[in-house]
């Protein structure tokens, strides 16, 4: 599998995510500059990594969206690449118009990072199918705007429409719905605010991290 790991600035789990990919899957990862206006060819897994890109200045997520490594990214999405975004990667799909709705402030307006309860709502993906018959996950969540928001329209439509894959068991941030992670209608492009890189070990507290890159090993 080769994998590229976008890196903004201000990102701060780009590291994170290479080792992840690595560790969990054998994948050959390239480190990508946000200003590259190319990718690495015949890539496999394009991964936007969490952190505070631009310093979330505006909003989080939303100039990130703009750099110049963005259209290449579409491109590769359109094409049916997997795109993870993961936290700020999360946001930063939102607002370049890869996923629907936005990720807004902590309902308790605090930032939050510990352990969660996921619930795999889709365990059919491209991203989840290494979980086989299991439907609880545990990662890690640390953000301070990772409460996912949609219109009434939009989130009916990602409801109907089957683009939740990961719930809150116990919703740390006031999300809607318990929404932890949708995907495209594509199926390909997946966001999460919990981060699989922050528990692809059992050290880490959980391993489960691990299942979802090694999901995509069966694509690649």
């Amino acid at each position: 599998m080769k994998a590229a790991v976008v890196v903004f600035p201000g990102s701060n789990c780009d590291r994170d995510c290479k080792v992840a990919v690595e560790r969990s899957t054998g994948a050959s990862v390239h480190m990508v500059w946000h200003a590259e206006t190319a990718l690495p060819p015949d890539l496999d897994l394009i991964v936007l990594p969490g952190g505070f890109s631009y310093g979330d200045y505006l909003r989080c997520g939303a100039m990130a969206a703009l750099s110049p490594v963005m259209p290449e990214v579409r491109k590769a999405a359109e094409r049916g690449v997997a795109v993870v975004g993961i936290c700020n990667g999360f946001q930063v799909l939102c607002e370049s118009g890869l996923l629907p709705g936005a990720l807004l402030r902590n309902s308790a307006l605090k930032y939050v990072c510990k352990p969660v309860d996921l619930d795999i709502v889709r365990p059919d993906t491209r991203f989840t199918r290494a979980f086989g018959s299991r439907r609880r996950a545990v990662m890690t969540v640390g953000n301070g705007e990772g409460a996912f928001f949609a219109d009434a329209d939009t989130l009916s439509r990602v409801e109907g429409e089957g683009q939740v894959v990961f719930r809150y068991a116990d919703n740390p941030n006031g999300s809607l719905n318990d929404i932890a992670g949708l995907i495209n209608t594509g199926g390909n492009v997946l966001g999460l605010m919990p981060h699989p890189d922050r528990s692809f070990e059992a050290e880490l507290g959980s391993a489960d991290g691990a299942l979802l890159f090694q999901s995509l090993l069966e694509t690649a």
